[in-house]
């Protein structure tokens, strides 16, 4: 598919998830953080407004933006990338147009509002190893370990991350946490969170892995709840 096509599907998902979103302000928040545009300066200049209107808009102090704001700022934000190369609208043009492979990923879903990380982690019966608690996330990808580190090229890997980077990733059967943390090091993109799920407990993870996790502000849980009450759960959830 030509370029241009890839951008107006994405422009009409952006533009779709702000507009429809309960918090639209946080929704815009995400996407903008999602091409890595940083708060002041660009986006604002851009658009030829003062910071704190971008500010504003995302925090939910100033009455949420109408379609035509919208198309504007989502228009900007890809504007912003393609003057950069085009990195994040090629990164997301891959998800829009690849199947997941079902021995890969077991599941994955996107969060219109962010989800505070305390309660995703009580919802699958997570405890803390290492990394900040006070965080939130967009979504969450349930991997296969094995086979993902197996099967998935270094390109193929960024697929994980669905939407958003700013997702918990959900490792299943592991063993010491060692292999999916070495994965995400070498890859471009970094989670908010990754989860360690099976036989295995905190005093059993590998010691290499908080010095990982906080050279890429990862925040890291353990489960030892079977992989299909972690779907089924977090799939019944009412977020």
């Amino acid at each position: 598919m030509k370029s241009g096509g890839v951008r107006h599907q994405l422009a009409e998902k952006m533009a779709g998830e702000i507009t429809l979103s309960d918090s639209p302000g946080q929704a815009l928040k995400k996407w903008r953080q999602s091409f890595n545009i940083p708060p002041q300066g660009l986006l604002a200049e851009r658009l030829e407004v003062s910071p704190s209107v971008i500010s504003d808009y995302e925090s939910g102090r100033r009455k949420s933006p109408g379609t035509a704001i919208v198309g504007k700022i989502v228009d900007t934000i890809l504007s912003i990338d393609e003057d950069n190369g085009g990195r994040f609208i090629n990164k997301f043009a891959k998800i829009l147009y690849s199947e997941f492979d079902e021995d890969v990923i077991y599941d994955i879903h996107e969060y219109a509002s962010p989800m505070a990380l305390s309660d995703f982690a009580e919802v699958i019966g997570a405890t803390t190893l290492c990394g900040s608690m006070d965080q939130t996330v967009y979504g969450y990808t349930v991997v296969n370990s094995l086979n993902a580190i197996l099967q998935l090229s270094s390109s193929e890997f960024n697929r994980i991350y669905g939407w958003s980077t700013e997702r918990a990733l959900i490792f299943t059967e592991v063993s010491t946490g060692k292999s999916p943390m070495v994965a995400i090091r070498v890859t471009p993109f970094k989670p908010r969170c990754v989860v360690l799920q099976g036989g295995i407990s905190p005093d059993e993870v590998h010691p290499l892995i908080p010095g990982l996790a906080e050279r890429d502000r990862i925040t890291v849980l353990c489960t030892e709840v079977d992989i299909e009450t972690i779907i089924s759960s977090l799939r019944g959830k009412l977020w």
